[in-house]
């Protein structure tokens, strides 16, 4: 699951729902349903995304307690899914339905809970099959949310094999159970494995035609500059405003002229926020000046540079990523992309919440303004021709449309921006990369991943992680990325599970509610 879980192996998520399952079918009320749903709940956030807990004490500057109570309150709409499955898994059994409709209502209810209510980290079981090559392929047909359907229909074929194995005399060895109940029991294994099986089959030729696309692909190659420089107020603090941004410019400065010393370049990309101003509207003198020493090194280094900032208009300030060009005489021209996904609360504050006597209380609270949306910006390459890239900006790459929007409109590389620093543990940049990664196989574009403490990587299409810059590690990271023109069948179709699933449960809920209730005894009944 999540960070944790694709270390341990796919092997693992495909059982570690099945005890839980067989739980939840054994209670005999829906009162006792949503208990056995809070307690996976509060299991799972708490050892899964206890990162969290750290990154709001470090954030809002509360206590480490209070950062633990602020995300066991989080927790049910963290993972709402658990409970919507719960329930519909409960309504199903108690009204009789067959075994299979309990199966598809309840994976039915998990995904398009998923799908109605985003997930607020971009967790999902889906993520789990990342280790491997071939069943992760899959994303590319019906995202992170197909492979999350999968996960769930083996864990229930696991809980059933269990279920009709413990049916068995006791003490029976394998050699003494009679053949008829040694082959119940196998049929719900053997289904599972041809999930699996499916599953991976489909990745390994998608994944085929993909390198072969890959192979013909022309090339770029980029620098991602990771100074590992964070808490910027208090760099402020100790050197002014104006040093803290001269020392953040010369040290991305030097790390981008060291990796043109070691290799020709197209482009070089700084993270998210790296200059933490107005860009083009500066605000003050030092910002004029900081303005003029950017697009002196573009036009300095012949390269085209990307980097975070911040852009203002009439209707307020947006955390941008800027497109900075030079031509062979010195001329700078540039562009804009604005983050269209601000984080909850911290960076922006809907307006049916936000008032003055919120933000008196909670001074750490975001102003900023959202975006447009997906986008698609042309980058011209000093060797000739653009690139087309499609921007994220941290957050927007927990959006899968934005990316699958950009395109649709000819995108040929995903090109994010980040900054993990608030996360404070290794959990959280683990997890958002492990996101970005499947931006990547969902539509079959490499992606080139800058962060200012990390990780900075190198994203293949299929979602490799080519190479990277750990938490913490200070470095310019050179990587190639192929240009792809291609359209994945999730870029062509969209997030059709989603809806799907939510018509599936629905109607298998619906036809319950018409059947005549059971007797009680056949809740609990296998």
């Amino acid at each position: 699951m999540c960070a944790q879980l694709p270390r341990l192996g796919p092997a693992l998520a495909f059982v570690a729902l099945a005890p839980w399952l067989a739980a939840l079918d054994a209670q005999r009320s829906l009162r006792g349903a949503l208990f056995a749903a809070a307690a996976l709940c509060f299991a799972y956030v708490a050892l899964v995304l206890g990162w969290f807990a750290a990154a709001i004490s470090a954030y809002t500057g509360v206590s480490a307690i209070g950062g633990w109570l602020a995300l066991a309150a989080l927790a049910p709409a963290l993972e709402p899914q658990v409970f919507t499955l719960a329930a519909a898994r409960f309504a199903l059994r108690a009204r009789g339905a067959s075994g299979a409709a309990v199966v598809l209502g309840s994976a039915g209810a998990w995904i398009a809970t998923e799908w109605a209510l985003p997930k607020l980290l971009g967790d999902s079981l889906g993520l789990a099959l990342h280790p491997s090559a071939a069943l992760r392929q899959g994303a590319d047909l019906a995202g992170v949310s197909g492979l999350t359907l999968v996960v769930l229909l083996v864990n229930e074929c696991a809980r059933e094999c269990a279920l009709r194995a413990r049916g068995l005399p006791a003490g029976s060895d394998p050699a003494g159970r009679p053949a008829k109940t040694r082959l119940r029991a196998a049929v719900p294994l053997a289904l599972g494995g041809a999930l699996v099986a499916v599953l991976a089959g489909y990745g390994a030729l998608r994944g085929r035609a993909l390198d072969a696309e890959i192979a013909r692909a022309p090339r770029i190659r980029a620098a991602l500059v990771q100074a590992n420089i964070a808490r910027y107020g208090a760099l402020a603090r100790e050197l002014g405003t104006g040093g803290a941004v001269a020392r953040i410019l010369e040290a991305h400065f030097a790390l981008s002229f060291e990796a043109l010393a070691r290799a020709p370049l197209d482009l070089v990309v700084w993270p998210e926020t790296v200059y933490p101003t107005t860009f083009g509207a500066p605000k003050s003198e030092d910002g004029a000046a900081f303005d003029r020493a950017i697009a002196a090194f573009a036009a300095r280094s012949g390269r085209p540079l990307v980097f975070g900032a911040h852009e203002a208009d009439a209707a307020g300030e947006y955390n941008a990523a800027i497109f900075l060009e030079a031509d062979g005489a010195g001329r700078v021209s540039w562009d804009a992309y604005r983050k269209a996904a601000p984080f909850p609360l911290t960076e922006r504050v809907p307006a049916w919440l936000d008032s003055r006597w919120l933000r008196e209380r909670a001074p750490w609270l975001g102003s900023w303004r959202a975006g447009d949306g997906a986008s698609t910006v042309s980058i011209a390459l000093p060797r000739g021709g653009a690139l087309r890239a499609a921007p994220l900006i941290c957050y927007d790459a927990l959006d899968a449309s934005l990316a699958r929007g950009a395109v649709r409109e000819g995108a040929q590389l995903l090109l994010t921006l980040s900054n993990d620093s608030w996360f404070a543990q290794a959990g959280g940049p683990r997890l958002h990369l492990l996101v970005a990664a499947f931006r990547s196989i969902e539509t079959g574009r490499a992606q080139l991943r800058a962060a200012n403490t990390g990780i900075s990587a190198a994203i293949s299409a299929r979602g490799e992680i080519v190479a990277s810059l750990d938490t913490g590690e200070r470095g310019a990271l050179v990587a190639e990325a192929p240009l792809l023109e291609l359209r994945t069948p999730y870029v062509r179709l969209g997030d059709w599970l989603g809806p799907l699933s939510s018509a599936v449960a629905s109607v298998l809920l619906l036809a319950a509610a018409f059947r005549a209730r059971p007797e009680a005894h056949a809740i609990t009944s296998p």
